[in-house]
């Protein structure tokens, strides 16, 4: 649990006596973020975790974007609100006040609400403790195991391997030979990481992931059409801040690398082929298949059950719809551009063709008509 003055100020809230809590640039006394605040109350309210609203508790705190949701927090037993200039708090300061709810100001009071989630939770692990290595984990030579690491029931870490500070390997989990784990990571059950595999700090890896295995690359023998499985012993190095999701899979390099920049946010039941490159902050949803030697740039989107064809490049900023298909050694760029379809291509695009290829279609039955050049997809 954490006072909200000491809360607002962790999370980067400017709160003063002038009714009025502001972050991120916006003015502290302006007619925009003037509400009660923390300094308001006597005394200080205790937060001791986020809620929805719906949820909320006299020792949780919520988050308002718009003016219904704000109306709703304020009649909720929620102990403080983080809310957006947008809402039109000064209108809602009298009613806060008698209330005798604190109200936070802040441009972007999701992410404010995200972050204190994480600083509620409190650490993994205890600070300064001994390790804590559960009696049937097996731990092979030459292990190296931090202070404040917790090794989970049955997990194996085989030799050499190294398990960083704080960090947290759930029960079953598998770490190879010689594998590197950062500090204050969270391997959950049944986890394998596979050698040459390395993991930055704050590394959060879900249940059942599989990283840092062999590739699917193969020769194929022209007389005998056998295939022959080509050398699969590069790495796989996840940078910092990375979370993986359950089920996922990361192949390692063929001969150098596989590589998640830091940030990046893959969802469950991801595929990843070898030598892949994940630019940081890159957010991939669930089902996306990527072929080997692809590339995600920087801050890209990939909505789910996206293809992406060997050697294509999806560039910084590009946002890639559901279903997108990316065909081999293909390249899109655009920070910002919307594309989809398959082959993927920019909207508005994808958009009209799909309209001309409906009324086509519509003009092409018997007694058809032929539709109206404005007519939109879905259209009758």
């Amino acid at each position: 649990m954490i006072a909200l003055t000491e809360l607002a100020a962790m999370l980067g809230i400017e709160v003063r006596n002038e009714t009025a809590g502001s972050c991120n640039g916006q003015a502290a006394g302006s007619d925009r973020s003037r509400a009660a605040t923390a300094l308001d109350l006597q005394p200080d309210p205790v937060i001791a975790s986020v809620s929805s609203i719906g949820q909320a508790g006299p020792r949780t705190l919520v988050f308002a974007e718009d003016p219904a949701s704000m109306t709703a927090a304020l009649a909720s037993p929620a102990a403080a609100i983080l809310a957006s200039p947008d809402v039109g708090t000064e209108s809602f300061a009298q009613d806060a006040g008698k209330g005798r709810k604190p109200v936070l100001i802040c441009a972007q009071p999701r992410l404010a609400f995200a972050r204190a989630a994480r600083l509620l939770a409190g650490p993994l692990a205890t600070p300064g403790r001994a390790p804590d290595i559960h009696p049937t984990a097996v731990v092979g030579s030459g292990v190296r195991i931090a202070v404040d690491a917790s090794i989970g029931p049955c997990a194996v870490l085989e030799e050499q391997a190294s398990i960083g500070q704080g960090s947290v390997i759930g029960s079953g989990a598998v770490v190879g030979k010689g594998v590197i784990i950062g500090s204050r990571c969270h391997l959950y059950p049944r986890v394998v990481i596979y050698p040459g595999t390395t993991l930055g700090d704050r590394v959060i890896v879900h249940a059942g992931a599989v990283l840092g295995g062999d590739g699917f690359g193969y020769v194929r023998d022209q007389a005998t059409g056998e295939y022959i499985q080509f050398p699969q012993q590069g790495k796989l190095i996840i940078e910092d801040d990375v979370e993986i999701g359950a089920n996922t899979t990361i192949d390692r390099g063929a001969l150098e690398e596989t590589r998640i920049a830091r940030g990046a946010k893959i969802d469950n039941l991801v595929h990843i082929g070898h030598n892949v490159r994940i630019g940081r902050n890159a957010v991939i949803a669930a089902q996306t298949g990527i072929s080997g030697s692809s590339g995600v740039g920087d801050n890209a989107i990939l909505g789910g059950q996206v293809g992406i064809g060997d050697h294509a490049f999806i560039g910084e900023g590009v946002i890639l719809g559901g279903q997108g298909g990316v065909l081999p050694h293909k390249t899109l760029k655009g920070p910002g551009v919307l594309f989809w379809g398959t082959p993927a291509q920019p909207v508005k695009r994808y958009l009209r063709q799909l309209g001309a290829l409906g009324r086509l279609t519509r003009s092409s039955k018997p007694g058809g008509r032929s539709s109206a050049p404005h007519d939109a997809p879905g259209d009758e």
